[in-house]
């Protein structure tokens, strides 16, 4: 009977470390290159997701925004944030791109219209990417290992979700190639 507990007690340690530790196994995590806080451009400089993260002229997605979106404002200072003077000196004044890690890069054999979704569908970006417009930090990014896809991301669960709520009948074929 001892020998069951001892083997009863080492599985639950084993099944419970492997259940904790996973996550730090499979993902990476790391900083985004700069300290970016939307809440003081969406309050402060009265910006708007679209002004930042635009559509291109034939209509697919522009994403994260280049250096001379923000160059544009940021030639010099217009705080005195640390994180402001420190992207300054590293990125703009070089004309060097941040390496920003994407959120959300889809899979090879994925096809996701942002336009469709926004300007057809109405979709607002909150629906999908949450209070980030609201925040003060960037999450930091988590890298799956196996995948190389990012935690943050959209799952097609979230999607079928959201279409199934809308009432929305739709074929597979309609983002899978």
């Amino acid at each position: 009977m001892r020998g069951k507990i001892i083997f009863l007690a080492g599985l639950a340690a084993a099944l419970g470390a492997g259940w904790a530790g996973f996550p730090y196994a499979i993902y990476t995590s790391r900083p985004q290159p700069v300290d970016f806080s939307h809440k003081v451009h969406a309050d402060k400089a009265g910006a708007k997701c679209e002004d930042c993260h635009a559509f291109r002229d034939d209509g697919t997605f522009a994403g994260i925004p280049t250096l001379d979106k923000c160059a544009g404002c940021h030639a010099a200072a217009m705080g005195t944030t640390a994180a402001e003077e420190n992207f300054i000196d590293q990125y703009v004044t070089p004309q060097r791109e941040p390496p920003w890690a994407s959120y959300a890069r889809q899979p090879e054999n994925v096809f996701f219209s942002h336009a469709a979704h926004v300007k057809l569908g109405n979709v607002k970006c909150e629906s999908c990417h949450g209070a980030l417009g609201a925040s003060d930090k960037l999450p930091r990014y988590r890298q799956d290992r196996i995948s190389g896809y990012s935690r943050l991301g959209m799952s097609m669960t979230d999607c079928i979700a959201c279409h199934r709520q809308q009432a929305r009948a739709d074929s597979c074929l309609d983002c899978h190639k």
